[in-house]
């Protein structure tokens, strides 16, 4: 319990690093926020009203105040107003993180789907038909960028074969068909690339711990083959596949702008590029501090699995 305790507190610390890192990137980007604002029609502000909303936002305040303000915001879980349209960013992100969400589980699902059984196999037949092709497939699929996939995935399913249509989003409670018809193309593009990580990765650890004296005494012992591979050899050759996996969903967090942007998904990668184009920081801080910490609570539940996988971690 003292060990699960120590990975949460660390977390906490992480996570005030990190706040405290986009605090103050936010503050050295050179302009006022509300004079660029103000002036994206091309016009030119007036001071009075700079001034004023400047106020009414608490931007006219000592830098350490805005920072305690911050803080003190996250700790209620509230992430403040955006300058743009004065609409919650809590909100609007509760409105899209699902959504994001639910594109990165469906992608995770098919890549290990995908990945382990096919990993486990090329290892267990090392050499082989399936082993050769395996690692060229995969080595091209993480060489390939994901919006390259997912136009091809469009220009094929799509306008070809007019099996799927090319982007959009229908809510699950309107449509449950019509939004899993949508969400398949996306989640599948991202998990081509994942899947190729997840063999990889899988089929290396496998390998590796093949050989190992444990897994020979098994066989030794009589055991059927399955029941080595499950019991001994897989649970741990898991735990390298456990880190990478999860180091790779924390990136696809951010890294998903492409393919909502190429599937048209209303998903929180592009609510982050529609603050950018619009100098709206403070949606742009609450979006990244959520993803942050999205980043850091998977690697919480890493270390959790790894304690739990393997006892001795804990010591």
């Amino acid at each position: 319990m003292a060990w699960f305790l120590h990975r949460f507190l660390l977390s906490l610390v992480l996570l005030w690093v990190v706040t405290t890192l986009v605090f103050l990137s936010i503050h050295m980007v050179p302009g006022d926020p509300v004079e660029l604002l103000l002036s994206q029609d091309g016009g030119t502000p007036d001071r009075a009203t700079v001034e004023m909303i400047r106020k009414d936002l608490g931007l006219d305040r000592p830098v350490y105040v805005q920072y305690a303000d911050k803080i003190a915001g996250i700790a209620r879980f509230d992430l403040g107003r955006s300058i743009v349209d004065d609409s919650s960013i809590a909100q609007g992100i509760g409105r899209r993180l699902p959504r994001t969400l639910e594109l990165i589980a469906a992608a995770a699902v098919l890549s290990l789907l995908i990945g382990i059984p096919a990993g486990i196999y090329a290892a267990l037949h090392p050499g082989g038909l399936f082993d050769r092709a395996g690692s060229y497939a995969s080595g091209f699929a993480q060489g390939v960028p994901v919006f390259v996939v997912g136009t091809l995935m469009i220009l094929i399913f799509s306008q070809l074969l007019g099996w799927m249509p090319a982007g959009g989003y229908v809510a699950f409670e309107r449509d449950p068909a019509a939004h899993l018809r949508f969400l398949l193309m996306p989640a599948s593009a991202i998990a081509i690339g994942l899947s190729a990580v997840v063999f990889r990765i899988t089929r290396a650890s496998m390998k590796d711990v093949l050989p190992l004296d444990f897994v020979r005494t098994a066989r030794a012992k009589g055991l059927p083959e399955g029941h080595v591979v499950r019991r001994h050899v897989l649970r741990n050759a898991l735990m390298p596949v456990i880190t990478i996996f999860a180091l790779q969903l924390g990136g696809l967090l951010g890294g998903t702008v492409l393919v909502e942007y190429v599937f048209n998904w209303p998903g929180l990668s592009g609510m982050l590029v529609g603050a950018v184009n619009a100098r709206d920081y403070p949606m742009v801080t609450g979006v990244i501090l959520v993803v942050s910490a999205l980043f850091i609570l998977l690697n919480l539940i890493v270390d959790i699995l790894y304690g739990i996988v393997d006892p001795r971690v804990r010591k």
